[in-house]
């Protein structure tokens, strides 16, 4: 069944604007609250490393910016039970835009951790604004 799989993750990202985690924290991304978001601060490249407590098989990102912050050139990577390496999984694009945006992955793989890359951005200084993030997959 395909579902959320953040419930079975623990999430770290790359920066937090200023270092104030209570107001731009990774948290923010899955409050369900419009007006909070996670916030970066400054500087390429910016991620959000998701370490699942069992094996998932991603299916889809789910991911909205604010316009003006969003990834320009984005990577999915993974890291495979037993491994030690992330491989790249796809490489996508999202739009400078506000809306809500979905992302497909195809891939079969269980993997014990997921990257998500924002290698650059459409801010000038390289900050990244989500304001609501959610992977769809299957547990293992």
């Amino acid at each position: 069944m395909i579902e959320s799989v953040l419930s079975h993750a623990n999430i770290r990202v790359s920066s937090v604007l200023n270092r104030d985690s209570k107001e731009y924290g990774k948290k923010n991304m899955f409050d369900d609250n419009g007006e909070t978001c996670w916030n970066s601060d400054q500087g390429t490249p910016q991620w959000v490393h998701l370490d699942f407590v069992r094996p998932v098989s991603p299916k889809e990102i789910r991911i909205q910016f604010q316009g003006g912050f969003a990834g320009r050139d984005c990577t999915l990577e993974g890291q495979l039970q037993n491994h030690t390496e992330l491989i790249r999984l796809t490489d996508f694009y999202p739009e400078d835009a506000n809306c809500l945006q979905v992302f497909p992955i195809h891939t079969e793989l269980a993997l014990k951790n997921l990257r998500i890359m924002f290698n650059n951005s459409t801010d000038f200084f390289g900050r990244i604004v989500v304001y609501k993030l959610d992977v769809l997959g299957e547990t293992g």
